[in-house]
Protein backbone atom coordinates (compact mmCIF):
# COMPACT_ATOMS: atom_id res chain seq x y z
CA UNK A 1 0.00 0.00 0.00
CA UNK A 2 1.25 4.09 -0.38
CA UNK A 3 2.02 4.92 2.85
CA UNK A 4 -0.23 2.38 4.12
CA UNK A 5 -3.51 4.42 3.11
CA UNK A 6 -4.09 3.35 -0.40
CA UNK A 7 -7.01 0.44 -0.59
CA UNK A 8 -5.94 -1.48 -3.76
CA UNK A 9 -8.70 -2.40 -6.42
CA UNK A 10 -7.87 -6.08 -5.46
CA UNK A 11 -8.66 -6.63 -1.76
CA UNK A 12 -8.36 -10.87 -1.40
CA UNK A 13 -8.25 -9.81 2.65
CA UNK A 14 -11.79 -8.59 2.56
CA UNK A 15 -13.12 -11.14 1.45
CA UNK A 16 -14.06 -12.16 4.98
CA UNK A 17 -15.76 -8.67 5.22
CA UNK A 18 -18.02 -8.51 2.52
CA UNK A 19 -17.86 -11.30 -0.59
CA UNK A 20 -18.13 -9.02 -3.82
CA UNK A 21 -16.42 -6.44 -2.25
CA UNK A 22 -12.77 -7.80 -2.70
CA UNK A 23 -13.36 -7.85 -6.64
CA UNK A 24 -13.61 -5.17 -9.28
CA UNK A 25 -17.16 -4.14 -10.74
CA UNK A 26 -17.62 -3.47 -14.45
CA UNK A 27 -18.77 -0.21 -15.25
CA UNK A 28 -19.33 -1.27 -18.61
CA UNK A 29 -22.08 -3.81 -17.83
CA UNK A 30 -24.39 -1.14 -19.25
CA UNK A 31 -23.36 0.94 -21.49
CA UNK A 32 -26.30 3.45 -20.29
CA UNK A 33 -28.84 4.45 -17.44
CA UNK A 34 -31.86 3.81 -20.24
CA UNK A 35 -30.50 -0.03 -20.97
CA UNK A 36 -30.42 -0.43 -17.59
CA UNK A 37 -34.13 0.39 -16.46
CA UNK A 38 -35.50 -1.25 -19.40
CA UNK A 39 -33.67 -4.60 -18.44
CA UNK A 40 -35.01 -4.46 -15.25
CA UNK A 41 -38.37 -3.31 -16.21
CA UNK A 42 -38.72 -5.87 -18.21
CA UNK A 43 -37.30 -8.66 -16.03
CA UNK A 44 -39.37 -8.25 -13.10
CA UNK A 45 -42.08 -7.36 -15.28
CA UNK A 46 -44.90 -9.28 -13.23
CA UNK A 47 -43.37 -8.31 -9.96
CA UNK A 48 -44.73 -5.32 -7.43
CA UNK A 49 -42.46 -2.39 -8.17
CA UNK A 50 -43.92 0.88 -6.49
CA UNK A 51 -46.17 1.36 -3.60
CA UNK A 52 -47.54 4.53 -1.79
CA UNK A 53 -51.01 5.35 -0.40
CA UNK A 54 -52.78 2.54 -0.94
CA UNK A 55 -51.69 1.70 -4.89
CA UNK A 56 -49.60 -0.66 -5.74
CA UNK A 57 -47.58 -0.54 -9.64
CA UNK A 58 -46.10 -3.66 -10.91
CA UNK A 59 -42.80 -2.84 -13.00
CA UNK A 60 -44.37 -3.89 -16.23
CA UNK A 61 -46.89 -1.09 -15.76
CA UNK A 62 -43.99 1.58 -14.51
CA UNK A 63 -42.62 0.35 -17.91
CA UNK A 64 -45.43 1.42 -19.76
CA UNK A 65 -45.99 4.59 -18.23
CA UNK A 66 -42.50 5.79 -18.18
CA UNK A 67 -42.10 4.41 -21.53
CA UNK A 68 -45.75 6.62 -22.93
CA UNK A 69 -44.06 9.51 -21.30
CA UNK A 70 -40.64 9.47 -22.65
CA UNK A 71 -42.26 9.25 -26.19
CA UNK A 72 -44.50 12.65 -24.90
CA UNK A 73 -40.88 14.29 -23.76
CA UNK A 74 -39.66 13.62 -27.26
CA UNK A 75 -43.14 14.46 -29.02
CA UNK A 76 -42.63 17.83 -27.56
CA UNK A 77 -39.47 18.59 -29.17
CA UNK A 78 -36.89 17.74 -26.29
CA UNK A 79 -33.90 16.43 -27.50
CA UNK A 80 -31.08 13.94 -25.71
CA UNK A 81 -29.55 15.88 -24.17
CA UNK A 82 -31.72 18.82 -22.62
CA UNK A 83 -32.37 19.21 -19.47
CA UNK A 84 -35.36 18.25 -17.79
CA UNK A 85 -36.33 19.52 -13.68
CA UNK A 86 -38.16 16.78 -11.75
CA UNK A 87 -39.97 18.59 -8.40
CA UNK A 88 -41.66 16.25 -6.15
CA UNK A 89 -42.17 14.32 -3.09
CA UNK A 90 -42.09 10.55 -3.30
CA UNK A 91 -45.43 9.97 -4.98
CA UNK A 92 -45.69 7.18 -7.77
CA UNK A 93 -44.97 9.64 -10.67
CA UNK A 94 -41.78 10.30 -9.14
CA UNK A 95 -39.88 6.96 -10.32
CA UNK A 96 -42.14 7.32 -13.59
CA UNK A 97 -40.99 10.65 -14.16
CA UNK A 98 -36.89 9.76 -13.37
CA UNK A 99 -36.89 6.52 -15.79
CA UNK A 100 -39.00 7.92 -18.64
CA UNK A 101 -36.68 11.45 -18.51
CA UNK A 102 -33.44 8.24 -18.69
CA UNK A 103 -35.22 5.98 -21.45
CA UNK A 104 -35.75 9.94 -23.50
CA UNK A 105 -31.95 10.61 -23.04
CA UNK A 106 -32.38 13.92 -20.97
CA UNK A 107 -30.51 14.89 -18.18
CA UNK A 108 -32.72 15.31 -15.11
CA UNK A 109 -32.54 18.11 -12.30
CA UNK A 110 -33.81 17.10 -9.30
CA UNK A 111 -35.01 19.84 -7.32
CA UNK A 112 -35.85 19.87 -3.88
CA UNK A 113 -39.76 20.91 -3.18
CA UNK A 114 -38.66 23.21 0.09
CA UNK A 115 -36.81 25.51 -2.49
CA UNK A 116 -37.67 29.05 -2.80
CA UNK A 117 -38.81 30.56 -5.80
CA UNK A 118 -34.78 32.09 -5.63
CA UNK A 119 -33.03 28.79 -5.39
CA UNK A 120 -35.58 27.41 -7.86
CA UNK A 121 -34.82 29.87 -10.45
CA UNK A 122 -30.79 30.07 -9.72
CA UNK A 123 -30.84 26.24 -10.19
CA UNK A 124 -33.51 25.94 -13.35
CA UNK A 125 -30.75 29.17 -15.05
CA UNK A 126 -28.12 27.79 -14.38
CA UNK A 127 -28.85 24.31 -15.26
CA UNK A 128 -30.64 25.71 -18.15
CA UNK A 129 -33.68 23.30 -17.79
CA UNK A 130 -36.20 23.40 -21.31
CA UNK A 131 -38.93 21.39 -18.92
CA UNK A 132 -40.16 20.09 -15.65
CA UNK A 133 -42.47 17.29 -14.23
CA UNK A 134 -43.81 19.42 -10.69
CA UNK A 135 -46.16 18.80 -8.30
CA UNK A 136 -48.99 21.12 -8.19
CA UNK A 137 -48.06 22.01 -4.27
CA UNK A 138 -45.23 23.71 -5.78
CA UNK A 139 -46.17 25.52 -8.69
CA UNK A 140 -47.13 28.37 -7.29
CA UNK A 141 -43.63 29.14 -6.80
CA UNK A 142 -42.34 27.81 -10.38
CA UNK A 143 -45.10 30.45 -11.86
CA UNK A 144 -42.83 33.31 -9.87
CA UNK A 145 -39.75 32.45 -11.57
CA UNK A 146 -40.78 30.99 -15.03
CA UNK A 147 -40.38 33.69 -17.01
CA UNK A 148 -36.82 34.22 -16.25
CA UNK A 149 -35.79 30.52 -16.82
CA UNK A 150 -35.64 27.94 -20.46
CA UNK A 151 -38.70 26.06 -19.53
CA UNK A 152 -40.85 25.98 -21.70
CA UNK A 153 -42.59 22.66 -21.27
CA UNK A 154 -44.66 22.19 -17.85
CA UNK A 155 -45.75 18.74 -16.76
CA UNK A 156 -48.01 19.15 -13.58
CA UNK A 157 -49.65 16.64 -11.07
CA UNK A 158 -50.97 15.84 -8.07
CA UNK A 159 -50.46 13.68 -4.78
CA UNK A 160 -53.57 11.49 -5.92
CA UNK A 161 -53.52 12.33 -9.86
CA UNK A 162 -51.88 8.11 -10.31
CA UNK A 163 -53.89 6.83 -7.12
CA UNK A 164 -56.91 7.09 -9.55
CA UNK A 165 -60.49 6.92 -8.80
CA UNK A 166 -62.16 7.90 -5.40
CA UNK A 167 -59.71 7.92 -3.13
CA UNK A 168 -57.14 9.86 -5.76
CA UNK A 169 -59.80 12.47 -5.58
CA UNK A 170 -60.37 12.52 -1.97
CA UNK A 171 -56.86 12.67 -1.50
CA UNK A 172 -56.32 15.73 -3.62
CA UNK A 173 -59.17 17.14 -2.08
CA UNK A 174 -57.98 17.48 0.97
CA UNK A 175 -54.60 18.32 0.01
CA UNK A 176 -55.55 21.33 -1.49
CA UNK A 177 -58.82 22.40 0.57
CA UNK A 178 -58.10 21.09 3.79
CA UNK A 179 -54.76 21.35 4.39
CA UNK A 180 -54.25 23.88 2.20
CA UNK A 181 -50.95 22.90 0.67
CA UNK A 182 -52.11 24.00 -3.29
CA UNK A 183 -51.70 27.59 -3.66
CA UNK A 184 -53.23 29.39 -6.17
CA UNK A 185 -51.13 29.34 -9.48
CA UNK A 186 -51.89 30.14 -13.49
CA UNK A 187 -49.59 27.96 -15.70
CA UNK A 188 -52.14 27.67 -18.85
CA UNK A 189 -49.59 25.96 -20.77
CA UNK A 190 -49.42 23.14 -18.39
CA UNK A 191 -50.35 19.63 -19.14
CA UNK A 192 -51.35 17.20 -16.40
CA UNK A 193 -48.95 14.15 -16.00
CA UNK A 194 -51.94 11.80 -17.48
CA UNK A 195 -52.76 13.60 -20.35
CA UNK A 196 -48.87 13.83 -21.29
CA UNK A 197 -49.04 10.21 -20.88
CA UNK A 198 -52.00 9.73 -23.15
CA UNK A 199 -50.95 11.52 -25.62
CA UNK A 200 -47.19 9.49 -25.58
CA UNK A 201 -49.15 6.35 -26.42
CA UNK A 202 -49.53 7.84 -29.87
CA UNK A 203 -45.63 7.79 -30.14
CA UNK A 204 -42.49 6.19 -30.28
CA UNK A 205 -38.90 6.99 -28.31
CA UNK A 206 -36.99 7.94 -30.88
CA UNK A 207 -33.45 5.86 -31.68
CA UNK A 208 -30.92 7.48 -29.94
CA UNK A 209 -26.97 6.95 -28.63
CA UNK A 210 -25.63 7.57 -25.62
CA UNK A 211 -22.28 6.51 -24.17
CA UNK A 212 -21.08 5.52 -20.52
CA UNK A 213 -19.40 9.31 -20.39
CA UNK A 214 -22.19 10.74 -21.09
CA UNK A 215 -24.34 13.27 -18.00
CA UNK A 216 -27.72 12.33 -17.46
CA UNK A 217 -28.30 13.77 -13.69
CA UNK A 218 -27.40 17.52 -12.61
CA UNK A 219 -27.48 17.07 -9.12
CA UNK A 220 -26.88 20.51 -7.40
CA UNK A 221 -25.19 20.28 -3.87
CA UNK A 222 -26.81 22.15 -1.20
CA UNK A 223 -24.79 25.21 -1.13
CA UNK A 224 -23.69 25.45 2.24
CA UNK A 225 -20.27 26.80 1.15
CA UNK A 226 -21.61 29.37 -1.64
CA UNK A 227 -23.63 29.13 -4.39
CA UNK A 228 -25.19 25.37 -5.01
CA UNK A 229 -23.35 23.90 -8.23
CA UNK A 230 -24.41 21.21 -10.07
CA UNK A 231 -22.85 18.06 -10.14
CA UNK A 232 -22.65 16.16 -13.67
CA UNK A 233 -23.16 12.46 -13.29
CA UNK A 234 -22.98 10.37 -15.86
CA UNK A 235 -24.21 6.77 -16.85
CA UNK A 236 -20.71 4.98 -15.84
CA UNK A 237 -20.64 6.96 -12.57
CA UNK A 238 -24.24 6.28 -11.63
CA UNK A 239 -23.91 2.21 -12.90
CA UNK A 240 -21.03 1.84 -11.36
CA UNK A 241 -22.29 3.07 -7.79
CA UNK A 242 -25.51 0.84 -8.27
CA UNK A 243 -23.14 -2.22 -9.15
CA UNK A 244 -20.80 -1.02 -5.79
CA UNK A 245 -24.03 -1.26 -4.29
CA UNK A 246 -25.62 -4.83 -5.76
CA UNK A 247 -22.16 -6.63 -4.62
CA UNK A 248 -22.63 -5.70 -1.38
CA UNK A 249 -26.72 -6.54 -1.06
CA UNK A 250 -26.66 -9.35 -3.15
CA UNK A 251 -24.65 -11.29 -0.11
CA UNK A 252 -28.03 -10.98 2.12
CA UNK A 253 -30.95 -10.11 -0.69
CA UNK A 254 -32.97 -12.90 -2.43
CA UNK A 255 -34.41 -11.22 -5.64
CA UNK A 256 -37.77 -10.46 -6.17
CA UNK A 257 -38.53 -11.52 -1.84
CA UNK A 258 -37.35 -7.91 -0.17
CA UNK A 259 -39.20 -4.44 0.44
CA UNK A 260 -37.35 -1.46 1.22
CA UNK A 261 -39.50 1.18 2.38
CA UNK A 262 -38.22 4.35 1.06
CA UNK A 263 -38.31 7.59 3.02
CA UNK A 264 -35.79 9.34 2.03
CA UNK A 265 -36.64 11.67 -0.74
CA UNK A 266 -35.37 10.36 -4.38
CA UNK A 267 -34.17 13.43 -5.07
CA UNK A 268 -31.44 13.35 -3.26
CA UNK A 269 -28.91 10.87 -4.18
CA UNK A 270 -28.76 8.76 -1.23
CA UNK A 271 -32.52 7.59 -2.63
CA UNK A 272 -32.11 8.32 -5.97
CA UNK A 273 -28.97 5.53 -6.18
CA UNK A 274 -29.65 3.19 -3.25
CA UNK A 275 -33.38 3.34 -2.87
CA UNK A 276 -34.34 3.73 -6.50
CA UNK A 277 -31.60 2.57 -9.34
CA UNK A 278 -30.17 -0.44 -7.24
CA UNK A 279 -33.54 -2.20 -5.52
CA UNK A 280 -34.54 -2.37 -9.16
CA UNK A 281 -31.47 -4.60 -9.69
CA UNK A 282 -32.79 -7.09 -7.42
CA UNK A 283 -36.97 -6.44 -8.22
CA UNK A 284 -37.31 -5.12 -4.46
CA UNK A 285 -40.59 -3.99 -3.74
CA UNK A 286 -40.83 -0.29 -3.11
CA UNK A 287 -42.82 1.35 -0.04
CA UNK A 288 -42.42 5.12 -1.09
CA UNK A 289 -43.38 7.28 2.18
CA UNK A 290 -44.63 10.96 0.52
CA UNK A 291 -43.52 12.65 4.05
CA UNK A 292 -40.91 11.14 5.98
CA UNK A 293 -40.97 14.20 8.62
CA UNK A 294 -44.53 12.43 9.28
CA UNK A 295 -43.58 9.27 11.82
CA UNK A 296 -47.34 8.29 11.89
CA UNK A 297 -47.15 7.85 8.13
CA UNK A 298 -43.41 6.21 8.71
CA UNK A 299 -44.54 3.67 10.89
CA UNK A 300 -48.01 3.01 9.52
CA UNK A 301 -46.01 1.52 6.78
CA UNK A 302 -43.67 -0.74 8.49
CA UNK A 303 -47.06 -2.35 10.00
CA UNK A 304 -48.69 -2.60 6.70
CA UNK A 305 -45.65 -3.95 4.69
CA UNK A 306 -42.65 -6.83 5.50
CA UNK A 307 -39.50 -4.29 5.29
CA UNK A 308 -36.80 -5.98 4.78
CA UNK A 309 -34.35 -2.74 3.98
CA UNK A 310 -34.76 0.61 5.09
CA UNK A 311 -32.26 3.59 4.73
CA UNK A 312 -32.35 6.66 6.52
CA UNK A 313 -30.27 9.93 8.38
CA UNK A 314 -29.10 9.80 12.13
CA UNK A 315 -32.24 12.37 12.85
CA UNK A 316 -34.53 10.11 11.06
CA UNK A 317 -33.24 6.79 13.47
CA UNK A 318 -33.34 9.41 16.02
CA UNK A 319 -36.72 10.42 15.96
CA UNK A 320 -38.22 6.84 15.37
CA UNK A 321 -36.16 5.73 18.43
CA UNK A 322 -38.03 7.93 20.88
CA UNK A 323 -41.32 7.00 19.57
CA UNK A 324 -43.52 4.73 21.35
CA UNK A 325 -45.07 3.24 19.05
CA UNK A 326 -42.40 2.48 16.68
CA UNK A 327 -40.22 0.51 19.45
CA UNK A 328 -43.69 -1.98 19.56
CA UNK A 329 -43.34 -2.77 15.67
CA UNK A 330 -42.65 -6.43 14.67
CA UNK A 331 -38.78 -5.93 13.58
CA UNK A 332 -38.43 -10.18 12.59
CA UNK A 333 -38.02 -9.30 8.75
CA UNK A 334 -35.60 -6.72 8.71
CA UNK A 335 -32.09 -7.07 6.93
CA UNK A 336 -30.58 -4.45 5.63
CA UNK A 337 -30.34 -1.18 7.54
CA UNK A 338 -28.25 1.51 5.93
CA UNK A 339 -27.85 5.36 7.13
CA UNK A 340 -25.96 7.78 5.25
CA UNK A 341 -26.09 11.96 4.51
CA UNK A 342 -24.44 12.42 8.01
CA UNK A 343 -22.41 11.44 11.07
CA UNK A 344 -24.24 8.01 12.73
CA UNK A 345 -24.35 9.05 16.55
CA UNK A 346 -23.07 6.46 18.74
CA UNK A 347 -25.90 6.69 21.30
CA UNK A 348 -28.38 6.41 18.51
CA UNK A 349 -26.65 3.26 17.03
CA UNK A 350 -26.72 1.46 20.28
CA UNK A 351 -30.16 2.36 20.75
CA UNK A 352 -31.46 0.88 17.34
CA UNK A 353 -29.62 -2.06 18.44
CA UNK A 354 -31.35 -2.46 21.10
CA UNK A 355 -34.70 -1.74 19.80
CA UNK A 356 -35.26 -3.63 16.53
CA UNK A 357 -32.32 -6.29 16.95
CA UNK A 358 -30.63 -5.22 13.81
CA UNK A 359 -27.06 -3.11 13.25
CA UNK A 360 -26.98 -0.08 11.32
CA UNK A 361 -24.41 -0.40 8.61
CA UNK A 362 -23.29 3.46 8.05
CA UNK A 363 -22.04 4.41 4.50
CA UNK A 364 -20.30 7.41 3.36
CA UNK A 365 -20.38 9.13 0.09
CA UNK A 366 -21.08 13.00 -1.68
CA UNK A 367 -23.08 14.16 -3.77
CA UNK A 368 -19.90 14.36 -6.01
CA UNK A 369 -19.52 10.82 -5.39
CA UNK A 370 -22.64 9.82 -7.34
CA UNK A 371 -22.56 9.36 -3.96
CA UNK A 372 -20.91 5.93 -1.72
CA UNK A 373 -17.43 5.63 -1.30
CA UNK A 374 -17.59 3.00 1.82
CA UNK A 375 -19.41 0.98 3.93
CA UNK A 376 -19.67 -1.13 6.39
CA UNK A 377 -20.70 -4.60 6.50
CA UNK A 378 -24.48 -5.17 6.15
CA UNK A 379 -24.65 -8.69 7.76
CA UNK A 380 -24.81 -7.28 11.18
CA UNK A 381 -20.80 -7.05 12.14
CA UNK A 382 -20.86 -3.28 11.44
CA UNK A 383 -17.89 -1.37 13.23
CA UNK A 384 -19.81 2.14 14.82
CA UNK A 385 -18.08 5.00 14.58
CA UNK A 386 -17.01 4.28 11.20
CA UNK A 387 -18.11 4.22 7.71
CA UNK A 388 -16.76 0.85 6.94
CA UNK A 389 -14.10 0.45 4.02
CA UNK A 390 -14.07 1.68 0.61
CA UNK A 391 -16.60 -0.43 -1.93
CA UNK A 392 -15.16 -1.83 -5.13
CA UNK A 393 -12.87 -0.52 -7.80
CA UNK A 394 -12.76 2.29 -5.84
CA UNK A 395 -9.50 3.82 -3.65
CA UNK A 396 -9.76 6.41 0.08
CA UNK A 397 -6.70 8.11 1.50
CA UNK A 398 -6.08 10.45 4.07
CA UNK A 399 -3.96 14.02 2.87
CA UNK A 400 -2.52 16.92 4.71
CA UNK A 401 -3.20 20.27 3.57
CA UNK A 402 -0.49 20.81 1.26
CA UNK A 403 -1.92 17.16 -0.50
CA UNK A 404 0.63 14.60 1.41
CA UNK A 405 -0.51 11.23 1.86
CA UNK A 406 -0.95 10.39 5.85
CA UNK A 407 -0.13 7.27 7.06
CA UNK A 408 -2.34 5.08 9.44
CA UNK A 409 -4.38 6.32 12.14
CA UNK A 410 -3.56 10.01 10.86
CA UNK A 411 -5.80 13.09 10.69
CA UNK A 412 -6.43 14.80 7.65
CA UNK A 413 -8.84 15.15 4.52
CA UNK A 414 -10.77 12.26 2.86
CA UNK A 415 -10.15 11.72 -0.87
CA UNK A 416 -11.46 9.22 -2.93
CA UNK A 417 -10.92 7.98 -6.46
CA UNK A 418 -13.08 5.53 -8.35
CA UNK A 419 -15.37 5.29 -11.54
CA UNK A 420 -18.12 7.37 -9.61
CA UNK A 421 -16.57 10.24 -9.12
CA UNK A 422 -18.41 13.17 -10.85
CA UNK A 423 -17.16 14.31 -14.42
CA UNK A 424 -17.14 18.00 -13.02
CA UNK A 425 -19.25 21.10 -11.88
CA UNK A 426 -21.43 22.17 -14.82
CA UNK A 427 -20.42 25.39 -16.07
CA UNK A 428 -17.74 25.58 -13.04
CA UNK A 429 -14.37 24.20 -13.79
CA UNK A 430 -12.89 26.78 -11.53
CA UNK A 431 -14.89 25.02 -8.85
CA UNK A 432 -13.80 21.63 -10.50
CA UNK A 433 -10.31 22.38 -10.15
CA UNK A 434 -10.63 23.00 -6.63
CA UNK A 435 -11.91 19.26 -5.87
CA UNK A 436 -11.00 16.95 -8.73
CA UNK A 437 -6.80 16.61 -9.33
CA UNK A 438 -5.58 13.59 -11.18
CA UNK A 439 -8.92 11.56 -10.42
CA UNK A 440 -9.06 12.32 -6.52
CA UNK A 441 -11.83 14.12 -5.27
CA UNK A 442 -10.99 16.21 -2.22
CA UNK A 443 -14.61 15.33 -0.11
CA UNK A 444 -13.91 18.10 2.98
CA UNK A 445 -14.15 15.93 5.15
CA UNK A 446 -11.67 15.10 8.16
CA UNK A 447 -10.86 11.78 8.73
CA UNK A 448 -8.75 8.56 9.37
CA UNK A 449 -7.63 5.19 8.55
CA UNK A 450 -7.11 2.39 10.81
CA UNK A 451 -4.53 -0.50 9.96
CA UNK A 452 -7.02 -2.92 8.65
CA UNK A 453 -8.50 -0.44 6.16
CA UNK A 454 -11.66 1.16 7.40
CA UNK A 455 -12.01 4.62 7.89
CA UNK A 456 -13.56 6.99 10.81
CA UNK A 457 -15.13 10.55 9.72
CA UNK A 458 -14.07 13.16 12.59
CA UNK A 459 -15.92 16.04 11.29
CA UNK A 460 -16.66 18.20 8.16
CA UNK A 461 -13.64 20.61 7.68
CA UNK A 462 -15.63 23.73 7.19
CA UNK A 463 -17.17 23.08 10.69
CA UNK A 464 -13.84 22.38 12.84
CA UNK A 465 -13.84 24.72 15.89
CA UNK A 466 -10.47 26.33 16.55
CA UNK A 467 -10.07 26.72 20.55
CA UNK A 468 -7.04 28.10 21.56
CA UNK A 469 -5.14 26.64 18.61
CA UNK A 470 -6.69 23.51 19.46
CA UNK A 471 -8.74 21.71 17.17
CA UNK A 472 -12.38 20.62 18.14
CA UNK A 473 -14.94 18.77 15.86
CA UNK A 474 -18.45 19.12 16.82
CA UNK A 475 -19.04 15.33 15.84
CA UNK A 476 -17.17 14.42 18.80
CA UNK A 477 -19.24 16.47 21.35
CA UNK A 478 -22.36 15.71 19.73
CA UNK A 479 -21.74 12.26 20.17
CA UNK A 480 -20.95 12.72 23.59
CA UNK A 481 -24.28 14.93 24.52
CA UNK A 482 -26.43 12.69 22.99
CA UNK A 483 -25.74 9.92 25.11
CA UNK A 484 -27.43 11.92 27.46
CA UNK A 485 -30.68 10.24 28.41
CA UNK A 486 -32.82 13.14 28.94
CA UNK A 487 -31.22 15.09 24.92
CA UNK A 488 -33.41 14.14 21.57
CA UNK A 489 -31.01 15.89 19.23
CA UNK A 490 -27.90 18.31 19.70
CA UNK A 491 -25.53 20.43 17.58
CA UNK A 492 -22.36 22.22 18.21
CA UNK A 493 -20.56 25.24 16.54
CA UNK A 494 -17.75 27.25 17.23
CA UNK A 495 -18.82 31.13 18.50
CA UNK A 496 -16.27 34.27 18.58
CA UNK A 497 -14.22 34.62 22.11
CA UNK A 498 -12.13 36.91 23.25
CA UNK A 499 -9.87 35.01 24.84
CA UNK A 500 -9.57 31.51 23.36
CA UNK A 501 -10.44 33.31 19.52
CA UNK A 502 -13.54 30.81 19.49
CA UNK A 503 -15.36 28.58 21.98
CA UNK A 504 -18.14 26.15 21.64
CA UNK A 505 -21.98 26.20 21.71
CA UNK A 506 -24.25 23.24 22.22
CA UNK A 507 -28.09 23.46 20.98
CA UNK A 508 -30.41 20.88 22.58
CA UNK A 509 -33.61 19.28 21.93
CA UNK A 510 -34.99 18.47 25.16
CA UNK A 511 -36.64 14.84 25.94
CA UNK A 512 -36.70 15.60 29.38
CA UNK A 513 -38.09 19.07 30.46
CA UNK A 514 -35.68 19.24 33.70
CA UNK A 515 -32.70 19.62 31.81
CA UNK A 516 -30.44 22.24 32.37
CA UNK A 517 -27.64 23.94 30.88
CA UNK A 518 -25.33 23.14 34.10
CA UNK A 519 -26.09 19.47 33.95
CA UNK A 520 -25.25 19.67 30.36
CA UNK A 521 -21.64 20.92 30.86
CA UNK A 522 -20.87 18.88 34.03
CA UNK A 523 -21.75 16.09 32.08
CA UNK A 524 -19.21 17.18 29.16
CA UNK A 525 -16.42 17.65 31.97
CA UNK A 526 -16.62 14.10 33.07
CA UNK A 527 -16.46 12.92 29.15
CA UNK A 528 -14.50 15.73 27.27
CA UNK A 529 -10.80 17.40 27.89
CA UNK A 530 -11.43 21.36 29.43
CA UNK A 531 -11.19 23.08 25.90
CA UNK A 532 -13.58 20.54 24.22
CA UNK A 533 -16.41 21.57 27.02
CA UNK A 534 -19.03 24.22 25.77
CA UNK A 535 -19.02 27.37 27.34
CA UNK A 536 -22.67 28.02 26.14
CA UNK A 537 -25.92 25.86 26.11
CA UNK A 538 -29.40 26.78 24.13
CA UNK A 539 -32.21 24.53 24.77
CA UNK A 540 -34.88 24.67 21.42
CA UNK A 541 -37.77 23.19 20.62
CA UNK A 542 -35.88 21.91 17.08
CA UNK A 543 -33.03 22.48 15.20
CA UNK A 544 -33.08 23.56 11.56
CA UNK A 545 -32.48 20.58 9.36
CA UNK A 546 -31.90 19.60 5.24
CA UNK A 547 -34.35 18.13 3.30
CA UNK A 548 -32.98 14.74 4.06
CA UNK A 549 -33.37 15.50 7.81
CA UNK A 550 -29.72 16.64 8.35
CA UNK A 551 -28.91 19.56 10.89
CA UNK A 552 -27.78 22.51 9.24
CA UNK A 553 -24.79 23.80 11.31
CA UNK A 554 -24.41 26.70 9.29
CA UNK A 555 -28.34 28.13 9.83
CA UNK A 556 -27.05 28.14 13.77
CA UNK A 557 -23.69 29.94 12.78
CA UNK A 558 -25.88 31.93 10.43
CA UNK A 559 -27.93 32.86 13.35
CA UNK A 560 -25.09 33.55 15.92
CA UNK A 561 -24.07 36.05 13.32
CA UNK A 562 -26.57 38.42 13.09
CA UNK A 563 -27.10 37.98 16.89
CA UNK A 564 -23.26 39.79 17.48
CA UNK A 565 -23.26 42.24 14.56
Amino acid sequence: MENNNLIYEQRPWLTDYAPGIAVNINPEEFPNAKIFIETMLSRYADEKGFYNMGKWLTFKQVDILSRDLAAYLHYRGLKPGDRIAIMAPNILQSPIAIFAALRAGLIIVNTNPLYTPREMKHQFADSGAKAIIIADMFAANLEKIIGETQIEIVIKTSIGELLGGLKGSIVDLVVKHVKKMVPNYNLPNAVSFNTAIAHGKKYPIQEFTQGPDDVIFLQYTGGTTGVSKGAMLTNRNIISNMLMIKTIMQTVFVEKQETILTALPLYHIFALTVNLMTMISFGVKNVLVTNARDLKSVIKEFNTHKISVFTGVNTLFNALLHNDDFQKLDFSNFKVVVAGGMALQEAVARKWKEVTGVTIAEGYGLTESSPVASVNPIDGRARIGTIGVPVSSTYMRIVNDEGQVLGVEEVGEIQIKGPQIMKGYFNRQDETDKVLKDGWLSTGDIGMMFKDGYFKIVDRKKDMILVSGFNVYPNEIEDVIAMMPKVVEVAAIGVPHEKSGETIKVFIVKKDSSLTDHEVIEYCRKNLTNYKVPKFVEFRDSLPKSNVGKILRRILKEEEMAKNK
